[in-house]
C-alpha cells in the first residue's frame, strides 16, 4: 500500500459531488502495481456548520476552498488501518481536527497521527459513528439520516468495483474486489472479519432500516440498487 503523505499531495480524483442534503463525496484514484485503483472520501456536514471527513482524500486548492465554504472541517474518521495515507496532511492543515478512529485500528493510525478517541458523539443525531461488531474493530461505518432516508458510509467491508481487463483486472477478481455486484472482497473476509455472526447480525440490522437510500463504499461505485437487499445477500454469504 502507499505510504502516508507528508505534505500536501494531491493525486488525480473528481469533483466534490452532492449524493443527498449534507452528504458529498469525492473519488481519486491511487496509482498501484496492477493499476488505478478508486478511493473515495465522503464529507458529512452536522446540523451546526460542522463536518465530518471520512477516509480524507488531498484535493486540488479549488475543491478544498468549496468544502471549506460548505462548512467547517472539525472530525476526521479515519475508518481502517490502511486508510491514513491522507491522515496527516489533513491535521497539519486543520489542527484543530477531532481524529477518530476504531479501537482495533488506533495502534496503526496513531503511527501516522494522533487519534484523540475511538468512539465519537458528533452532537447530531442525525449522524452516528459506528464500530463495525464482528472486525476486532477494525472498521468503521457512519449512518447519516436526511430527510429524504439513510444512507450507510462503509470502508473496506463492502466493494462495489466493475470487472477491469487484463492482468489487474484478473488480481482483483481473485482478491474478490470487482464483479459487477456489491461484494464483501475475500481478502477482507481473511484480514477483517473475525466474528462472522455479529458482523452478519449488524448487517441485517441495517438491512432492516426502511429508508436506507443507500450505500457509499470507499472503493467502487454507490450502492443505490436495492441496498437493504444487497445487506440481506451479504449477510447471508456470511452464514456459510
Amino acid at each position: 500500500m502507499p505510504q502516508p503523505l507528508k505534505e500536501w499531495t494531491v493525486l488525480p480524483h473528481g469533483r466534490l459531488a452532492k449524493i443527498d442534503d449534507n452528504v458529498l463525496s469525492v473519488v481519486g484514484e491511487l496509482h498501484m502495481p496492477i493499476g488505478d485503483f478508486p478511493r473515495r472520501m465522503t464529507v458529512v456536514r452536522l446540523h451546526d456548520g460542522r463536518l465530518v471527513i471520512y477516509s480524507a482524500i488531498a484535493l486540488h486548492e479549488q475543491e478544498m476552498q468549496a468544502l471549506e465554504a460548505y462548512g467547517t472541517p472539525a472530525f476526521l474518521v479515519v475508518p481502517g488501518d490502511i486508510h491514513r495515507m491522507d491522515a496527516r496532511i489533513w491535521k497539519e492543515r486543520y489542527p484543530e481536527l477531532f481524529v477518530v478512529a476504531p479501537a482495533g485500528a488506533r495502534k496503526k493510525v496513531h503511527e501516522v497521527v494522533p487519534v484523540d478517541e475511538t468512539e465519537v458523539d458528533f452532537g447530531d443525531p442525525q449522524v452516528r459513528f459506528v464500530t463495525v461488531p464482528g472486525t476486532e474493530g477494525h472498521e468503521a461505518a457512519l449512518l447519516v439520516e436526511t430527510p429524504s432516508g439513510a444512507t450507510l458510509i462503509v470502508n473496506d467491508l463492502i466493494a462495489n468495483l466493475e470487472d477491469r481487463p487484463g492482468f489487474g483486472g484478473w488480481v482483483l477478481r481473485l482478491a474478490g474486489f470487482s464483479g459487477g455486484t456489491p461484494r464483501i472482497p475475500r481478502v477482507v473476509d481473511l484480514k477483517l472479519i473475525k466474528d462472522k455472526p455479529a458482523l452478519r447480525a449488524q448487517l441485517e440490522a441495517w438491512a432492516n432500516l426502511s429508508r436506507l437510500n443507500r450505500i457509499i463504499v470507499s472503493h467502487g461505485d454507490i450502492v443505490t440498487e436495492q441496498p437493504r437487499q444487497v445487506l440481506h445477500k451479504l449477510a447471508e454469504s456470511l452464514a456459510a
